[in-house]
């Protein structure tokens, strides 16, 4: 009917329009009498207008029946869509009525007799529906489809609200100079420390020094020195390789001399890579990590210095250049060789303002490096076990040369799905610089700066272990244990040592736990117990204690 009432409202208006164009024609007929010749003319053009018209709205009135047939059918449509949907309404409240103790499409079915603990509405709906009579059961029907309703509503708010923020990702960017993709990253780090003791760095301590003033038994604090930020870029490719690059910094690098100057920590260079990635073969370009000694402990309180360095964890950011290759040996485990040279630092301090030759440098080779690793997939992770060597010459003038080097192996090693072990032991000779030997690379028999002093290099062995439980994605506890034990015999037979490094250690011992929960994937907090004791030569032990509490923010 209302098609009908619609069409005889177009024809009225139709009408209407007819009478109103006819109208002036009418009226200059009735009040000329004198020139048939021009009213003759003008009525003649007045007609053809009237057609044109007439035409017009008979094309606007076919267009109306066309969009009134396509709406016609829209309608037939719905009705019969929301026919179906009543149907199916039937049919679920038909199962309802039927099936008491169970919803249809949930993932897991309970007795009718435990739906009395469980809250949400679904199951208090079905633990009901038999004790209802039939008109409550509509109500409560009504009731179940409307709190699926409002589920469905906030699954799809949630999926806009995730759609919204990857498309802002998307087109958030860091633009480069080169126009090149570019990504900033970084971590914002506050540790606050409770320290009992004395310890040779309050950030980042390493060894358990005598306490520096009579009464003082600890301290607390907190830093943010240990904060990074990291830059890299995607360039374009090269000879069939993919290019990239990347720097870190952090704020490790000292203290202004200004008033409250610990808490201003000067920008650091840490790490920055060149890379040209192949399918198999990668080369390596920059200031990067010994890839001899590739694995370090978990912990959010040591990263301006790795974990458990001068506790057996060999380390260095050393300008260096490498290739690695990687062989496939089944779809589940590969192997991967890595060798190249090093610029070879030995832990030397710099002057202030210029650059002088370490003793490795003078000796006008480089250090070279290879290591070797496999791997493997187990339960669902990489089971990886690889060895490492490390050699570099020194030059301590007066014709007195000393070789350093390294033996390496590491190991990391799911034990089901919640375990990881993870290991790393060296023995070497003169690898103070890499921080083996708790720093102590030399021995001396006088002043190093006399022709008549012996130097030989310290022999020394040590590692770490660490046991990784990891109950939730987000949740971890990590049990680790360092030790670092250069040769007492060797020690004692070269008593200047001490002069030079101004002590003389035979032992360095640290276990540490911490708990790390991530708040968010980009909200971290940490706390850690770390218990530090170092056996100076022919005295007793000097023992530290650390409680860290860490928040960080990663972006």
């Amino acid at each position: 009917m209302q098609t009908n009432r619609r069409s005889q409202l177009h024809f009225k208006a139709i009408a209407m329009a007819t009478f109103f164009v006819w109208l002036p024609v009418l009226a200059r007929c009735q009040n000329s009498t004198t020139a048939p010749a021009p009213v003759s003319t003008e009525l003649a053009a007045d007609i053809k207008a009237l057609v044109a018209s007439v035409s017009h709205l008979q094309s606007q009135v076919e267009t109306l029946n066309s969009q009134m047939s396509e709406l016609r059918n829209a309608q037939q449509d719905a009705l019969r869509e929301a026919e179906q949907l009543r149907a199916e309404l039937n049919q679920t409240r038909e199962q309802l009525a039927a099936k008491p103790g169970s919803v249809p499409g949930s993932y897991e079915t309970r007795p009718a007799t435990s739906q009395a603990s469980v809250s949400s509405p679904l199951s208090s709906l079905s633990s009901s529906a038999s004790a209802t009579l039939p008109g409550q059961l509509q109500s409560t029907d009504d009731s179940s489809q409307g709190d699926l309703q409002q589920r469905i509503s906030k699954l799809e708010d949630d999926q806009q609200l995730m759609n919204d923020k990857i498309v802002e990702q998307s087109q958030t960017k860091v633009e480069s100079g080169s126009k090149y993709r570019v990504r900033l990253s970084g971590l914002v780090l506050l540790n606050t420390a409770v320290t009992r003791g004395s310890v040779d760095n309050l950030d980042i301590p390493q060894i358990a020094v005598p306490a520096e003033a009579p009464g003082v038994s600890g301290s607390f604090s907190g830093s943010l020195r240990q904060s990074q930020i990291g830059i890299e870029t995607f360039g374009p490719d090269i000879a069939g390789a993919r290019t990239s690059a990347d720097v870190k910094f952090d704020f490790a690098g000292g203290f202004p001399n200004v008033p409250n100057g610990a808490a201003f920590g000067v920008v650091r260079l840490r790490t920055g890579t060149v890379r040209l990635d192949w399918a198999d073969t990668s080369i390596v370009a920059g200031q990067d990590a010994i890839f001899f000694a590739p694995l370090t402990p978990t912990t959010l309180s040591a990263l301006a210095i790795p974990a458990l360095s001068y506790t057996g964890n060999l380390w260095s950011w050393t300008p260096q250049v490498r290739i690695e290759h990687r062989f496939a040996l089944s779809e589940n485990s590969a192997l991967r060789i890595q060798a190249g040279i090093l610029d070879s630092l030995t832990g030397d301090i710099p002057q202030r303002s210029y650059r002088y030759p370490s003793v490795g440098e003078e000796s006008g080779q480089p250090a070279y490096a290879t290591h070797i690793g496999y791997s493997q997939r187990i339960f669902g992770r990489d089971l990886g076990v690889g060895i490492g060597g490390y050699y570099g010459r020194q030059n301590w003038a007066f014709g007195r040369s000393v070789d350093g080097w390294a033996g390496v192996t590491d190991v990391e090693m799911p034990l089901g799905e919640l375990l990881t072990f993870s290991a790393e032991f060296y023995r070497g000779r003169a690898v103070g610089g890499l921080g083996g030997g708790v720093g102590q690379s030399i021995l001396l028999s006088g002043p190093v700066y006399s022709p008549g002093t012996a130097i030989h290099g310290l022999d020394s062995t040590g590692g770490w272990v660490q046991l990784k439980f990891k109950p939730k994605p987000n949740f971890e506890v990590n049990f680790a244990y360092g030790e670092d034990v250069p040769f007492a015999r060797e020690l004692k037979l070269f008593p200047g040592s001490a002069l030079y490094y101004g002590y003389s250690i035979s032992r360095n011992q640290s276990p540490f736990v911490n708990f790390i929960y991530r708040l968010r994937s980009d909200v971290l907090a940490s706390v850690e117990y770390k218990h530090l004791q170092t056996k100076p030569l022919n005295s007793n032990a000097y023992i530290a204690n650390q409680l860290i509490m860490s928040l960080g923010y990663a972006f």
